[in-house]
C-alpha cells in the first residue's frame, strides 16, 4: 500500500477529491476537498471516512458497506468481514461519513431522490464508485474500490481470445455477469487496448464513471449520466452525431437503451455493453424479451447479424485466498447466428461446447478445469455452476 506521508508516527490520510461532471477532479475554485475532521459517535469511537477507505485499499477489499446499527463491513475475496476495532455506527455518524464524500449539489440530489450513484478519487490509492441510499429511514452507502491502473485482459486471467474483442471493426460485444463480477474491469481493459493500439474515437456512457482513460492514440470521451447527460437513452440518441468509432454502454437497462445499442451497432460501429445475466443464452434472451412479442422476430434477426461475442464471467474464491475469474465465451459463428435468428437459444450451449477450437467455452466446463488444476474447490465451483447437472457430469469425468 502506498503511504502518503507520516506525522508523529501516524500515516497522513490521502485527500478524497470530489469529482466534477465527467469524472475529472473538481477545479480549485469548486468545492474544497473533503475535510479530515474526526467524527465521534455516541459509543465514543473516532471514525473517519479516510481511515475506512484506506483500510479497504490495504486489505484489497472490493467493497465497503456503511449502515446504521452495524460496524463498517468490507467484502474481501467475496466474504463480508467487519472492520476491526469498530462498533456499531449510529445515524449521525453514517450521515456524516457519507456526506463527507459528497458535494453540496450531490447532497441535495440524494436527499430528494433517496438514492444516488457517484464516484470520487481517493488520492493516489484509487477511485470509489458509491451508491448512497436509504434503508429503514436511515442513510447507508456501498463503496466499490476501483483501482487507478487499468488491467490488461491477460492480467485479469481471462482467455486470450477476449483481448481480440477489441479488434472487431464493428458489431455488438456483451460482457455479462452479476454485480461485482468484474464486468467494468473487463470493458476497461478492452477500451485501454484500443486506446493504445488504434486511432479511434471512443465514447463511453457510464453511471457513474469508474475507470478514467487518458487519450493516448485514440480520442476518449467519457460521459456520466446525471452530469453530462440525463440518461443512457438520451446519450445514445445523440451519440451517432458525435462521430464515434467505438461506443461503450455502461449498462443496458431497458428497451430504449437496448434498441439504441442495436441501432448503433447496425450502423457500422463497435459497441461494448454489459448485462446482468449468467450465460450467453440468458444474455440473448434478456435482450429479446424486453421487446413486445410482435417485434421479437425482427430483433432476433438484427442480433444474429450484429452480435460478435459474449463473455459471461464470475469471480470465484481461489484456494489460498483471492478470487479467480471463470468465464463463458461465445463467438458468433454461422451456427450461433442461425440459432439466434430461429429463436433456438437453448441450443447455444451445445454449439459453445463444440466450438472450443474457435475459443469458445462454457461456464461449467471452465469451472471444472479450475478444479482440476487446483485453483478452486469443488464446493465453491458448484455454487457458480450454470447447469448443475451438466457441471456434476463434467466433474465426474
Amino acid at each position: 500500500m502506498q503511504e502518503s506521508g507520516q506525522e508523529n508516527g501516524v500515516a497522513a490520510m490521502p485527500q478524497v477529491i470530489p469529482q466534477a461532471p465527467g469524472g475529472n477532479p473538481a477545479p480549485a475554485a469548486g468545492p474544497a476537498p473533503i475535510q479530515q475532521s474526526t467524527i465521534v459517535t455516541s459509543a465514543g469511537q473516532d471514525v473517519r471516512i479516510e481511515n475506512l477507505l484506506e483500510e479497504c485499499v490495504r486489505l484489497k477489499a472490493s467493497d465497503l458497506h456503511i449502515q446504521v446499527g452495524l460496524p463498517p463491513v468490507l467484502r474481501v475475496d467475496g466474504a463480508l468481514i467487519p472492520v476491526a476495532g469498530y462498533s456499531a455506527l449510529d445515524e449521525p455518524t453514517v450521515e456524516q461519513l457519507i456526506f463527507a464524500t459528497l458535494e453540496e449539489d450531490q447532497k441535495q440530489i440524494l436527499i430528494k431522490d433517496k438514492e444516488f450513484d457517484y464516484s470520487f478519487s481517493f488520492g493516489d490509492l484509487g477511485r470509489f464508485r458509491v451508491n448512497a441510499f436509504h434503508e429503514k429511514g436511515n442513510l447507508a452507502g456501498a463503496f466499490r474500490l476501483i483501482p487507478n491502473e487499468v488491467s490488461t485482459i491477460a492480467d485479469l486471467g481471462l482467455p486470450a481470445i477476449v483481448s481480440s474483442f477489441a479488434d472487431f471493426p464493428r458489431g455488438l460485444v456483451l460482457v455479462a455477469g452479476p454485480t461485482g463480477s468484474g464486468k467494468s474491469t473487463t470493458l476497461a481493459g478492452l477500451v485501454d487496448k484500443i486506446n493504445h493500439e488504434k486511432t479511434a474515437h471512443i465514447i463511453t456512457i457510464e453511471d457513474p464513471i469508474e475507470f478514467t482513460h487518458k487519450s493516448i492514440r485514440s480520442v476518449v470521451v467519457q460521459r456520466e449520466v446525471h452530469y453530462d447527460t440525463y440518461s443512457f437513452s438520451a446519450a445514445l440518441r445523440s451519440v451517432l452525431r458525435e462521430d464515434p468509432d467505438v461506443v461503450l454502454v455502461g449498462e443496458m437497462r431497458d428497451l430504449e437503451t437496448i434498441s439504441a445499442a442495436i441501432t448503433i451497432a447496425e450502423t457500422g460501429h463497435l459497441v461494448f455493453a454489459t448485462l446482468h445475466t449468467n450465460s450467453a443464452a440468458q444474455s440473448i434472451d434478456r435482450m429479446i424479451d424486453v421487446f413486445p412479442p410482435h417485434q421479437q422476430p425482427q430483433v432476433r434477426s438484427q442480433l444474429s447479424n450484429i452480435l460478435m461475442a459474449i463473455c459471461c464471467q464470475r469471480l470465484v474464491p481461489a484456494i489460498g485466498g483471492g478470487r479467480v475469474v471463470a468465464a463463458e465465451i461465445m463467438i458468433a459463428n454461422p451456427a450461433v447466428r442461425s440459432v439466434i435468428r430461429e429463436g433456438k437459444t437453448h441450443q447455444l450451449d451445445t454449439i459453445i461446447q463444440t466450438g472450443a477450437d474457435q475459443g469458445m467455452q462454457t461456464m461449467d466446463r471452465t469451472l471444472v478445469k479450475l478444479i482440476q488444476t487446483g485453483v478452486i474447490t469443488y464446493d465453491n465451483a458448484r455454487e457458480y455452476a450454470v447447469d448443475l447437472q451438466e457441471f456434476e457430469r463434467l466433474a465426474r469425468g
